[in-house]
């Protein structure tokens, strides 16, 4: 006499919560699992993963003096050509809600302006055919100036993304959909009377 022998799928539970973030100040990640609730028999189908990570950020644990939280802002960028446009033709300047949001006179503050080379290092295609990017090549050396409209007080006067020497960091090409890619600051950053912000590139936003 043959005796029926069920064949049981594993079950498990739900996700439960994330964990923290591991780390209290850069990137980390954070965990969830999930438990067997009945395991798999006479060959039914296996248990999937009982454990998953995904990426966090945390900074809450850096000191003021930590580079961590710079190395993790991505620069947004626009064609060195609008900073003259930006002094000869207010009606078509795609940068003056940004002086609208800053309390400050940003002529007031053009004495804190500066420039910021960079080597390319990854850039995605999209940058290829859009000639105002033509500069962002890879293993190229660019200029980006941080002027007095884009400079934000609570970063202590400089312009966010400027990036950490010896650090690759992010870049976000604004009007040019899907343009991005990373850079690494070559140099400290340079006053404005100098060459590089004589004809820069780009601009920080």
């Amino acid at each position: 006499m043959n005796t029926f022998v069920p064949v049981l799928d594993c079950v498990v539970s739900s996700w439960g919560d994330w964990s923290e973030c591991d780390t209290a100040c850069g990137s980390g990640s954070m965990v969830r699992s999930r438990t067997v609730l009945q395991a798999a028999t006479h060959g039914g189908r296996h248990c999937p993963s009982l454990v998953q990570r995904r990426a966090c950020q945390a900074h809450h644990g850096c000191t003021e003096d930590s580079d961590v939280p710079l190395r993790e802002e991505t620069a947004m960028i626009l064609p060195g050509v609008l900073s003259v446009s930006r002094h000869s033709n207010d009606t078509v300047d795609i940068r003056k809600n940004l002086r609208l949001r800053n309390p400050d006179d940003p002529e007031s503050n053009s004495h804190r302006e500066y420039c910021v080379q960079f080597e390319v290092l990854k850039v995605s295609k999209a940058c290829h055919t859009d000639s105002d990017y033509k500069a962002l090549r890879e293993g190229n050396t660019i200029c980006v100036m941080c002027e007095a409209a884009a400079l934000k007080r609570d970063l202590k006067w400089r312009c966010s993304g400027h990036g950490v020497s010896g650090h690759s960091t992010r870049f976000y090409a604004l009007v040019a959909p899907h343009c991005h890619g990373k850079w690494i600051r070559a140099k400290d950053t340079l006053d404005k009377r100098s060459d590089c912000c004589t004809n820069p590139d780009f601009i920080f936003v």
